[in-house]
């Protein structure tokens, strides 16, 4: 189920750029890299009202962000565009984000 595929916890990102709308949406998406997804699932799996997810995904689809992987029938489904360098410098951001935290939490349980 989608809904498993996107924790509540805030993301690394979330906490350091704001739990907007638009980012929550992109981090999903960056926190699924290889799956590709309809619409309905990401609304579900965010839990989001579907006008706030529907404003912010036409902006995120006509930016390049996400793109069409793949149609099934009539149903689109989306996939993170890895090579867009707004995507890149998120996921870049959040590797040395992460890496900093482990080093400030390995500092701890030496001290």
């Amino acid at each position: 189920m989608p809904e498993e595929l996107y924790t509540r916890e805030k993301s690394i990102l979330l906490k350091m750029l704001g739990d907007s709308p638009k980012l929550r949406i992109i981090d999903f998406f960056l926190d699924n890299p290889f799956f590709d997804f309809t619409k309905k699932e990401v609304i579900e799996a965010l839990g989001m009202n579907k006008q706030t997810f529907y404003k912010y995904f036409k902006e995120i689809e006509e930016d390049g962000i996400v793109e069409i992987s793949r149609k099934i029938g009539r149903a689109k489904l989306y996939k993170i565009n890895l090579k867009h360098p707004f995507v890149a410098m998120l996921r870049e951001f959040e590797e040395k984000l992460s890496m900093r935290m482990s080093e400030d939490a390995k500092e701890m349980i030496v001290k």
